[in-house]
């Protein structure tokens, strides 16, 4: 049964020991002594937090909620420690509900007082005191978001800058193909007076325009050769054509060769318009392979303009919702071609192992993509211009897991327990904020409800994102 307690026995407790006997009175007005038996549960994580709780006698345990779990965080049998509504002091200024369950692991009684008579005392007995508690509470929050803040942007400062160099390379590209179309459209428009003067009779036309569809379709399907084959090609076509007094030969035969083009073809050219008409017909038909050869280059530049624009979208999660069901393949392929400038460019290897079998999951998509950039930016570094980044994902148990595994150097035992930390960081002043792995940690545990999971050794670091296959509850 629960009971009161004197002055005297709230006086002995470390918590109490200073104040005077007209608070320590009013203590003992409104606090109850409640004993709970062991196994008990003395205050829940997530319900609305009515009181502030003191240990008197026994043993307790507090915990979090991960993933379903009750995870002990620490036990302690010491008479004076508290728990509950801890941050009573700030009113409706932040939820007040408990961050943790305690339990009775023995027999335990505990001293209660109401949450919300207890802030209010508080804020009167020790003005001051409160208000560097709440300046501290407040600002250590606002400096979080802002730095945070300027996390992300300098994140999205990397990924333009990579962005716009890959974006660059097939605009480029395209602009060049499109100058060199022109000009050969031109030189084709100039052959047509071979047509124009009679010179080919009606079956020849139809001939050699059908030769000309050939040409297209060989140009559009033009195998790969290795350097040694084209080489061969080049030569057998150049001399066919230097036999037979096509004049610069040499500089039509790579073309022809890039175009699928071999001596039997040219032989049915030959066949078709005779010996006399056989130049202006063959430069008529590079022309054609040509401009068939520039639009496909064109095509493939405007297809990666296009795949880069789409990355970004599915990057940035723009034109969909926060929270959403996902295939985290499709989120984590984003990332790497946002990434692809950062990661060429220091010389590190990309392997991608992925279970394709895996179901989507319900996520909230773009800040994935951070703590995926957050990773391989991480990985990328530590591996100082060379190595191998290898992108897994499976199974566990109920969750997804994507593990990102890199040859670098490890992290040192002293500093492992450390990469967390908010602010903490390995990095030069002015080459990281020490908040990714915070952020990180935040929108997979918090946020996800899943887990981050890290292991290293000198050669073989990975990181371990593990996200539940089964809808959590979207976080505020």
């Amino acid at each position: 049964m629960s009971r009161r307690l004197g002055t005297d026995e709230l006086r002995k407790l470390f918590l109490f020991e200073a104040l005077d006997d007209t608070q320590l009175q009013w203590l003992a007005d409104r606090g109850v002594a409640v004993p709970y038996t062991a196994g008990d549960p003395v205050y829940r994580e997530g319900e609305t937090a009515t009181c502030f709780v003191v240990l008197l006698s026994g043993m307790v345990s507090l915990s979090r909620n991960v993933r379903g779990d009750d995870i002990e965080l620490s036990r302690t049998d010491q008479v004076g420690v508290y728990g509950g509504a801890t941050q009573a002091y700030l009113g409706d200024r932040v939820p007040q509900v408990y961050n943790n369950t305690m339990h009775a692991i023995t027999d335990v009684e505990v001293y209660e007082l109401p949450a919300v008579e207890l802030g209010a005392a508080m804020r009167q007995w020790f003005p001051m005191a409160m208000h560097l508690l709440e300046g501290l509470f407040f600002g250590m929050r606002n400096t979080n978001n802002a730095a945070a803040e300027r996390e992300r942007l300098l994140a999205l400062g990397a990924l333009s800058a990579g962005l716009t160099h890959e974006l660059n390379n097939p605009a480029a590209a395209a602009v060049r193909a499109t100058a060199v179309l022109r000009d050969r459209i031109a030189g084709m428009r100039h052959k047509l007076a071979m047509i124009a003067d009679g010179r080919l009779d009606g079956e020849q036309l139809h001939g050699l325009v059908e030769l000309q569809e050939r040409a297209v379709k060989l140009a559009a399907n033009a195998p790969k050769r290795s350097p040694l084959d084209t080489s061969d090609a080049e030569d057998a076509i150049g001399d066919w054509l230097d036999e037979r007094g096509v004049n610069g030969a040499w500089d039509l035969a790579p073309t022809l060769v890039a175009g699928g083009v071999d001596v039997p073809w040219l032989e049915d050219v030959k066949l078709c318009v005779g010996k006399l008409d056989l130049e202006p017909a063959v430069r008529w038909l590079v022309y054609t392979i040509e401009t068939e050869l520039l639009m496909g280059e064109i095509d493939d530049a405007v297809s990666r303009i296009s795949g880069l624009v789409s990355a970004a979208k599915q990057y940035s999660q723009l034109d969909r919702g926060p929270f959403q069901v996902v295939d985290v393949h499709e989120l984590l392929d984003a990332t790497l071609i946002m990434l692809n400038a950062k990661i060429t460019k220091q010389g590190v290897r990309v392997v991608t192992k992925y279970d394709r079998e895996l179901p989507p999951i319900p996520a909230y998509a773009a800040e994935l993509n951070q703590v995926w950039t957050n990773l391989i930016d991480n990985a990328v570094a530590a591996m100082h211009g060379s190595g191998t980044l290898t992108i897994t994902t499976s199974q566990d148990g109920e969750c997804l897991a994507v593990e990102f595994a890199d040859t670098g150097t490890g992290i040192p035992d002293d500093v492992r327990p450390r990469i967390f930390e908010p602010f903490f960081t390995t990095k030069p002043v002015g080459e990281g904020t020490g908040l990714g792995l915070d952020i990180s940690y935040r929108i997979v545990v918090k946020k996800h409800h899943g887990d981050i999971r890290v292991t290293s050794v000198p050669g073989d670091t990975r990181f371990t994102v593990l996200l539940p296959l089964t809808e959590p509850v979207p976080a505020a």
